[in-house]
């Protein structure tokens, strides 16, 4: 028998996944740096509504809609929904399934930023959201989906699907 990596988690019927967008603190591979709190205004003022989820940062592949888009202690915490009435979205729920895309990124307009100039990071203190993408390569490395959410698993199927993982 063959092993092979186990995927994600099984996706349930409706698509539903969560991770982060965005990680406070750690600068991506073009030297940014989001501060907490960058989100707040564009969240209070957009809604999670009006934060598109689209495909590789494609304004003409919207896949789903978010759920929840918060910060927390560690980032930009998200829960979307794809869409699954959509061709390429069953496609992404395919490649996610499989942990052959897992990526995050966001889409924004800087509003506030502040350059180190020994370092060469740009510390970005307001960011105007507009998007959050499903993408092959994040350029923050760290914003992932980690979770794609099951309809009804109930504890015994978790600790199932965990100790699987863990000993596989």
């Amino acid at each position: 028998m063959k092993l092979l990596s186990a995927p994600l988690h099984n996706i349930d019927a409706e698509g539903v996944f969560e991770g982060y967008a965005s990680l406070f603190g750690i600068a991506d591979l073009g030297k940014d740096v989001v501060m907490p709190g960058a989100f707040a205004d564009s969240l209070k003022k957009r809604g999670t509504a009006n934060i598109r989820l689209l495909w590789q940062h494609d304004p003409s592949e919207p896949i789903g809609r978010w759920l929840s888009i918060v910060e927390d202690r560690r980032g930009l915490k998200v829960r979307g929904k794809l869409n699954l009435a959509v061709e390429r979205a069953r496609e992404i729920h395919a490649l996610l399934e499989e942990r052959a895309v897992d990526g995050l990124s966001i889409g924004f307009r800087v509003e506030r930023a502040r350059a180190e100039r020994p370092t060469g990071l740009r510390r970005l203190e307001k960011l105007d959201l507009w998007e959050i993408s499903i993408v092959t390569f994040p350029m923050l490395p760290g914003a992932r989906v980690d979770r794609i959410k099951h309809a009804k698993e109930n504890l015994a199927d978790r600790i199932r699907n965990t100790t699987s993982r863990l000993f596989s």
